[in-house]
């Protein structure tokens, strides 16, 4: 899959390169500023990870600009390296003070007329490539790099990709074909298309991907030990472009494996297995970076079943992996599947506060807690988590789902970056008035050791990656964002469009128009007012009001001819609301301070309850269904208006899935609003056809 001159066309047109198409820049004064500076490069140091920022450099310059870049600097031109690499350039132009500020993985960038040249420098080989990355960004979006004079550093020091993809090359709610890391139980020999995607993710500011679902089956249980050779030459890969490879575990893995009779995190034979296992690893892989766990959760084995709890078998993975820098990855996705949701004190929304909250600060150093971004998972519209600002102890990463698992499944374009910001301003009141959860994740509210954001990934085999082209706007947001989490939506949707579709200013404004209206319009024709879980159960797809997944049980929802929603409250209800500090709880609480978004998700009321809208809920939900369906329309005439602006492989994906998203909001539309007509049997105000 490697871009060669030959197909670099037909790659792009297909998606393939997505934000690393370089797409030809129009001539113009910046365009004539970029050829002044960019026409040779300095480079001194032979590091792989350098000599990788120097071929993309090469490969975005001459694509850009239709210039060939010359490796002997005769008069301007850009170093780079690392400050101690031995290019005079790099050491002539950054003063002391500015090293300083320069950490592990960020960048200094300065332009030198004195030395004829734009510097971009870093402490770390990883660091020179994200700094080239970022400058190629500059000049993609048409941005001025005259008088550049500044000090970057990643705000997050995890910023992670968890893959679900299975060993058989099936994918785990997976919307975007196989899985391209492996396939019929075996790893894939492509590793040129692994090499692309890790230039795709280190270009976004990841440093860090677990390669196997999080639901381990057998067969991958043996990645740490049959398979190690297969794991340890993709972490060959990711080494170059500064990403450290993880492992999904099974913490069953010593039954397994027939060495061991129990999984008991106490036992002393386990610890020693465990223990061996980590020396293995690291023998094959030195900077391998740790362990995924999903334990105890939807089946999957764990510390439980041995009386013990969630610390004592994150600490026993830790005490092997502390030895050689690794850390545990322990997910708080915990709850019991099996519970009667028909007894209404019965809450899956307080699962993981309920386990995780009295086990603050027990957790060894190298052991980070991995939390769901909102309490349910993943829905379109739900509160975020009350773990963060919970856990004043414990090192914590947020987790995201940047696969549309129940956000249209890449068949439907929801840009979801908007609802990750707003999650992450969420003020958790956890140290007074300025404690947002942005400032728990990147580790500066609590001091914590580790820290950071993890998603999961929406990437396939499919040849653009994601299979609707429009989600790639999600995985470079993801990425943006856990780099540097004070950059609007509206900021990273421009860039990712400048590099993907080029700079003209008609494309630019109808894509981000889409993309920025995308989430609002989904949530409007599928779950109203915070319910959640109005989908059809298992494969999660479409319309089916009462298809939560445990509806054995009863509705999720509790609709029935009076009302509907979740009674959370603390008098009447699950008491989850308490669960939040400050204001937070007494506004959830409250009915009349709820926000309308998330009613349903706190209280339980008639249809004829009015919003702080003015309108009634039942009134919402039509109205809401209705217009929602026709916004779903209007993307596609916006983006049919582009039919001669947008390359013909790229426009035709985009069209084909977008209209069936058109079609697919009007079932929504219908079988939500024709429910909810018949068990309220109220009119529609606007006298529009329910049947």
């Amino acid at each position: 899959m490697k871009a060669s001159n030959g197909n670099k066309h037909t790659l792009a047109d297909s998606g393939y390169t997505a934000w690393l198409s370089y797409p030809v820049l129009p001539q113009g004064n910046a365009y004539n500023q970029y050829v002044k500076w960019c026409g040779a490069v300095k480079v001194a140091e032979e590091n792989d990870t350098v000599q990788a920022a120097l071929q993309e450099w090469q490969r975005g310059i001459e694509s850009m600009l239709g210039i060939k870049v010359s490796s002997k600097p005769d008069g301007l031109c850009i170093a780079i390296g690392t400050f101690q690499g031995g290019n005079e350039l790099i050491s002539g132009v950054f003063a002391e003070d500015t090293l300083a500020k320069v950490g592990p993985e960020g960048f200094a960038i300065r332009s030198s007329e004195e030395n004829d040249c734009i510097a971009v420098g870093a402490s770390s080989p990883a660091g020179v490539l994200y700094g080239v990355f970022h400058l190629l960004r500059l000049i993609g979006s048409l941005q001025s790099i005259e008088g550049l004079d500044e000090v970057v550093n990643p705000v997050n020091g995890l910023r992670m990709i968890n893959h679900w993809d299975n060993f058989d090359g099936s994918v785990e709610r997976g919307y975007s074909g196989r899985s391209f890391l492996y396939e019929d139980n075996r790893f894939t020999r492509d590793l040129e298309r692994i090499r692309d995607y890790a230039r795709l993710m280190s270009s976004a500011g990841i440093n860090a991907i677990a390669i196997n679902n999080v639901n381990v089956h057998a067969l991958e249980t043996l990645f740490i030990s049959k398979y190690l050779p297969d794991v340890s030459r993709i972490a060959d890969v990711f080494r170059l472009y500064g990403i450290k490879l993880f492992l999904s575990v099974n913490f069953a893995g010593p039954m397994h494996e027939g060495e061991v009779g129990t999984a008991d995190p106490l036992d002393p034979e386990v610890r020693k297995w465990w223990q061996s296992k980590a020396a293995e690893i690291y023998a094959a892989i030195p900077d391998f970076g740790g362990f995924v766990v999903k334990a105890d959760s939807e089946n999957r084995p764990g510390p439980f079943t041995y009386g013990r709890d969630h610390a004592d078998g994150a600490n026993m993975l830790a005490e092997a992996l502390e030895p050689f820098g690794g850390i545990v990855i322990w997910r708080c996705f915990v709850y019991n599947c099996k519970q009667d949701w028909r007894d209404r004190k019965t809450d899956r929304a307080r699962a993981a506060y309920d386990h995780f909250k009295p086990l603050d600060g027990k957790f060894n150093d190298n052991v980070i807690l991995q939390i769901k971004n909102g309490p349910m998972d993943f829905q379109v519209r739900e509160p975020v988590s009350p773990l963060f600002g919970a856990l004043e102890r414990t090192n914590q990463v947020i987790e995201f789902q940047i696969a549309q698992e129940y956000t249209g499944q890449q068949r439907h374009v929801c840009y979801l970056v908007p609802q990750w910001k707003e999650i992450m301003e969420f003020n958790t009141y956890a140290k007074g008035e300025a404690s947002p959860v942005k400032h728990i994740v990147d580790g500066s509210l609590w001091g914590n050791r580790y820290s950071g954001i993890a998603a999961v990934s929406n990437v396939g085999n499919d040849k653009n990656w994601t299979g609707h082209l429009l989600a790639q706007a999600n995985l470079y947001g993801y990425g943006r964002l856990a780099w540097n989490p004070e950059l609007t939506a509206e900021q990273i949707a421009s860039e990712w469009i400048s590099l993907t579709f080029g700079t003209d200013p008609v494309v630019s404004g109808v894509i981000s128009r889409i993309l920025l209206d995308s989430w609002e319009i989904y949530e409007s024709y599928t779950a109203p007012l915070g319910v959640g879980w109005m989908i059809n159960p298992e494969h999660h797809y479409g319309p089916n009001v009462d298809g939560y997944e445990y509806s054995q049980w009863g509705t999720y929802h509790y609709a029935d001819h009076r009302g509907i929603g979740v009674d959370r409250t603390v008098k009447t209800g699950t008491g989850y609301s308490a669960q939040y500090l400050g204001s937070n709880a007494e506004h959830y609480d409250s009915l009349e301070e709820c926000p309308d978004e998330l009613l349903l998700f706190f209280h339980h009321v008639p249809y004829t309850h009015i919003l702080h809208s003015g309108k009634t809920v039942i009134q919402h939900i039509y109205d809401a269904h209705f217009e929602g369906a026709e916004r779903a329309a209007e993307l596609l005439s916006m983006w049919t208006s582009l039919k001669d602006k947008v390359a013909e492989g790229l426009y035709l994906q985009v069209e084909n899935r977008l209209k069936e998203q058109a079609g697919h909001a009007k079932e929504w539309r219908d079988q939500i609003n024709t429910y909810f007509y018949r068990k309220s049997g109220i009119e529609d105000n606007s006298e529009r056809v329910i049947y």
